[in-house]
C-alpha cells in the first residue's frame, strides 16, 4: 500500500483516490513556527499532542502559509531553477504534510467519534488546495522553465516529466468551468471514499456474536477460543465473542464445525455496509458506489479520455486497457480448467467423506482445510506455535540484513498512540549510518481499520535547508496475545509481515533525494507491488525459515517432516485461488472501462459476468462483496487492481534469478537492493527490472510458483 507524495497537485489526487499524503521532516526546518500543534519538534510525529480540536485550525494555518509561498515563488522568482523553484516547493508541501501525516494515520488506527469529524472537515479543504496547485498555470509554466534546462540529473528530470504529466492530468489545460467542475469532483470523491471507508468500519465494529454454550464451538482450535474468552471479558460478557477482524472471522470459517455459526458470519461479512445482511440499510455503500464511479468517469471525460481505466493507465506499466485484459485473460485461460478440477476433488471429498450434498460458500474454507488435511496432514494451526511474533521480526530482519546490507534495531524510547506500538530503525550494515525508521503496529483491536498496510510518515529529501530520511507506518492486524500466551501468527500472517515489510523497504532504503520519486514515490501502481510480493519467497525457504521458526516453547525448529508437508501443500488449490484474485481484477477493471452515465454502474451485473468467465465458487444472491471492496472504492486501486498479478509475475521472475544463485546471494541481494530498493521512481520501472533481471519479465516463474501448468 502507498501514496504518492511530492508533485504539483497531490493532494488532490491522493484525496480523489484515496486519502491525502504524508511526509514529514526528521530534523525540524528552522523556518516552520513550533506554535502549530500539529507540528512536531523532534522530526518524528508528536501522537501526544494531538487534539482533535486543534486539528482544523492547524491545518488552516499550514494552507494559508503554503498559498503564501506559492503566491512569492510565482511572482518574485523570475528565472526559476531547482534550487530556486522546485525544491521550496517541495518543502512547503513537506510542511503542509508533516502536520497532517498522523491524523490521517490515527484516523485509521484509533478512530474516534472527534477525530473523524476533525479529519472528515479538513478533506475538502486539502482537495481544493490540492486541484488549485495542480491547475496553477503559473506553477505549471515554473516547472516547464526548469525542465527545460541542461543541467539536471537523471532522478530530477523524471520527477519533472512526472509533475508535468501531473499537472495535465490535474486539468492545468482546462478551460475555467471545466477546472471549476474538476475541483468540485476532487472534493466530492475524497468525501464520498472517507464516508466508504467509515462505513465498512462501522459495519465491521457493530456486528458481533456471543456463545455461551461451548458445545456450539466443536472444531475450533484453541488460540480461536482464546482470543473469543477475552474479546468477551472486555466487553464484560461471560461466554465467547466473535466479531468480523479476521482474527476472530477467520478460524471459524476454517475450523468451526458449527455450519450454521459459519453462515452466520459468512452473511455478516459479505453483506457488510450494504442493503443486505444483520444490519440492511444502515452503513449502506450502495449508492456511495454509483456516485464515485460517475464522478470518476466525469473526470476521466474532462481530462480527454474515454473511461476511467484509460485515466488510470495514465500513471501505469500498463500502455493499454487491451494490454490489461489481455494480461488478466490469458492468466485465466491458464488457471481456470486446473481451478474447477480443483472444486471437482473438494466436492467429492466434502461428499464421500462428509455426506455433504452440496458445497455452499460458508463451507469452502472449512472442508478445504479438512481436505489439506487429509492430503497433506498439515493445518495453519500446526504450523501455529512455530511462529511467535518475536521471533518471527527476529528472522524478518535477518533475512532482510543478510540481503540487502543493513542493521535493524528496536528504540526503547519514542511518543506512541498505543502501548502495542513498536519503533525501530533501520542502518547502514558498514558504516552504521542511519537509512530509515518505522512504526509496527501489528495486532486488531476495535476502532482499527482491518487489513494490512504500509504508509508513507517520512519522505527522504536532501535541499539546501533541510535533510530529512525516510520513516514508513506499518500495520497489520494479528491476533494479539492471549493470556500468557505471545500472539502467534499463522503462516499466512508471516507472509503478510514479510509482504508489507518489503514495501517498507522500497520506501526506507532509497538514496533519492527528490520526494517526488524518492522509494516508491513516482513508481507505477503496477509495479509497487514488486519488492512486497518479492520478499514473501522467504517465507517458504528452509534456509530462512531456520533463522525464526521456532516453537514459542520448545525452541525447537520446524522438523523436516513438517517442512515437507509444509511445502507440498503450498500450492494447494493455487488455481482456485488465482482465479479468485482474476474476478477482483476482471471485475474493477471493467467497472470502470465500461461505465455508462446512461446505464449506471451495474456493479453485480459485471461481477456476475466476470464470475461467468472465471468464477469456480458463486456467491448466493445476498453477498455484497463489492459494497466493502475498500481497495477500489476507497483505497487508490481503482482500475488498477490488476497490478497485484501484474507484479506477482515481476516477484516471481525476479526471485527465480535468487533460486539460480541462492536465496541469499550477496551479489544478487545487492543488485536488487540497489536496481529496485534504491532508486525508487527515480527511472522507469521497467528500465529499472531489465538492469537487476538482464531481460524482460515472462509469466512463466510465477506459474511455476503457484503450481500451474504453463
Amino acid at each position: 500500500m502507498r501514496r504518492d507524495a511530492g508533485n504539483p497537485g497531490v493532494f488532490a489526487r491522493a484525496a480523489a483516490e484515496r486519502k491525502p499524503t504524508t511526509t514529514l521532516t526528521r530534523e525540524p526546518d528552522q523556518a516552520i513556527p513550533m506554535t502549530n500543534p500539529l507540528l512536531e519538534t523532534t522530526g518524528l510525529p508528536a501522537f501526544s499532542r494531538i487534539r482533535p480540536e486543534h486539528v482544523e485550525p492547524a491545518i488552516d494555518v499550514c494552507l494559508a502559509d503554503c498559498r503564501a509561498e506559492i503566491e512569492r515563488l510565482t511572482r518574485e522568482v523570475s528565472v526559476p531553477t531547482w534550487e530556486s523553484f522546485v525544491e521550496p516547493l517541495d518543502e512547503i508541501d513537506d510542511r503542509l504534510s508533516r502536520a497532517w501525516s498522523p491524523v490521517g494515520h490515527l484516523n485509521g488506527v484509533l478512530n474516534s467519534d472527534a477525530l473523524r469529524a476533525a479529519y472528515n472537515a479538513c478533506l475538502p479543504k486539502l482537495s481544493d488546495y490540492g486541484t488549485e496547485v495542480g491547475q496553477n498555470e503559473d506553477l505549471f509554466r515554473g516547472y516547464q522553465a526548469v525542465a527545460a534546462q541542461e543541467h539536471l540529473n537523471p532522478a530530477q528530470r523524471k520527477l519533472l516529466e512526472n509533475a508535468l504529466r501531473d499537472f495535465h492530468l490535474s486539468g492545468v489545460d482546462l478551460p475555467a468551468e471545466k477546472k471549476a467542475r474538476y475541483r468540485a469532483i476532487s472534493q466530492e470523491l475524497s468525501q464520498l471514499t472517507t464516508k466508504y471507508s467509515e462505513n465498512v468500519l462501522d459495519a465491521t465494529n457493530a456486528w458481533s456474536t456471543l456463545i455461551e454454550d461451548e458445545t456450539q464451538l466443536a472444531g475450533l482450535p484453541e488460540s480461536a477460543l482464546g482470543l473469543a474468552r477475552q474479546n468477551a471479558a472486555q466487553r464484560g460478557q461471560t461466554g465467547w465473542l466473535f466479531t468480523l477482524d479476521l482474527p476472530s472471522y477467520m478460524p471459524v470459517m476454517t475450523y468451526a464445525d458449527n455450519r450454521e455459526l459459519r453462515f452466520e458470519l459468512y452473511q455478516a461479512y459479505g453483506t457488510r455496509a450494504s442493503d443486505q445482511g444483520p444490519h440492511a440499510g444502515q452503513w449502506d455503500n450502495g449508492e456511495i458506489m454509483e456516485r464515485i464511479l460517475a464522478l470518476r468517469h466525469e473526470l476521466a471525460g474532462l481530462l480527454g479520455f474515454a473511461n476511467y481505466a484509460e485515466r488510470s493507465l495514465a500513471t501505469k506499466m500498463a500502455r493499454s486497457p487491451e494490454d490489461v485484459l489481455a494480461f488478466l485473460n490469458d492468466l485465466a485461460d491458464r488457471s481456470v480448467t486446473q481451478a474447477r478440477k480443483e472444486l471437482a476433488e473438494l466436492e467429492a471429498f466434502a461428499r464421500e467423506q462428509h455426506g455433504v450434498e452440496t458445497l455452499e460458500p460458508w463451507d469452502v474454507g472449512y472442508y478445504a482445510e479438512k481436505l489439506r488435511l487429509h492430503r497433506y496432514q498439515i493445518s495453519q494451526e500446526e504450523l501455529r506455535p512455530y511462529f511467535p511474533i518475536s521471533r518471527v521480526l527476529s528472522g524478518l530482519f535477518g533475512v532482510v540484513e543478510r540481503l540487502f546490507g543493513v542493521k535493524i534495531r528496536e528504540a526503547e524510547s519514542f511518543d506512541t498512540y498505543h502501548p502495542d506500538v513498536r519503533f525501530f530503525e533501520i542502518r547502514d550494515g558498514v558504516s552504521g549510518a542511519l537509512r530509515g525508521q518505522f512504526y509496527l503496529d501489528p495486532f486488531a483491536r476495535q476502532n482499527k481499520r482491518g487489513g494490512a498496510w504500509m504508509d508513507v510518515c517520512t519522505n527522504r529529501m536532501h535541499t539546501s535547508r533541510c535533510d530529512q530520511l525516510p520513516v514508513a507506518y506499518l500495520v497489520c492486524n494479528f491476533t494479539p496475545p492471549v493470556g500468557d500466551k505471545p500472539s502467534l501468527l499463522t503462516h499466512n500472517e508471516v507472509e503478510t509481515l514479510f509482504h508489507e515489510f518489503g514495501h517498507g523497504l522500497h520506501h526506507m532504503l532509497t538514496k533519492v533525494d527528490y520526494p517526488g520519486v524518492a522509494g516508491i514515490n513516482g513508481v507505477p501502481w503496477d509495479a509497487v507491488e514488486l519488492p512486497s510480493q518479492f520478499m514473501e519467497n522467504w517465507c517458504w525457504e528452509r534456509e530462512s525459515l531456520d533463522l525464526f521458526a521456532a516453537h514459542w516453547e520448545t525452541g525447537a525448529s520446524i522438523p523436516q517432516d513438517l517442512y515437507a508437508r509444509m511445502t507440498a501443500a503450498k500450492n494447494f488449490q493455487s488455481a482456485m485461488q488465482m482465479v479468485r484474485q482474476l474476478e477482483f481484477a476482471l471485475f474493477d477493471f471493467r467497472l470502470h472501462l465500461e461505465y455508462d452515465p446512461a446505464r449506471g454502474g451495474r456493479v453485480y451485473e459485471i461481477i456476475e459476468e466476470v464470475r461467468d468467465r472465471v468464477a469456480v465458487i458463486r456467491p448466493p444472491a445476498f453477498n455484497r462483496f463489492a459494497h466493502a471492496f475498500s481497495h477500489i472504492f476507497a483505497g487508490g486501486y481503482a482500475a488498477g487492481y490488476y497490478s497485484y498479478k501484474w507484479a506477482e509475475v515481476l516477484s516471481a521472475d525476479a526471485f527465480s534469478l535468487f533460486e539460480e544463485k541462492g536465496v541469499f546471494d550477496a551479489d544478487t541481494g545487492r543488485s536488487f537492493r540497489e536496481n529496485i530498493l534504491e532508486k525508487g521512481g527515480s527511472e522507469d520501472a521497467m528500465i529499472l527490472y531489465v538492469r537487476f533481471r538482464g531481460r524482460e519479465p515472462n509469466t512463466d516463474a510465477l506459474l511455476r510458483h503457484s503450481g500451474i501448468a504453463a
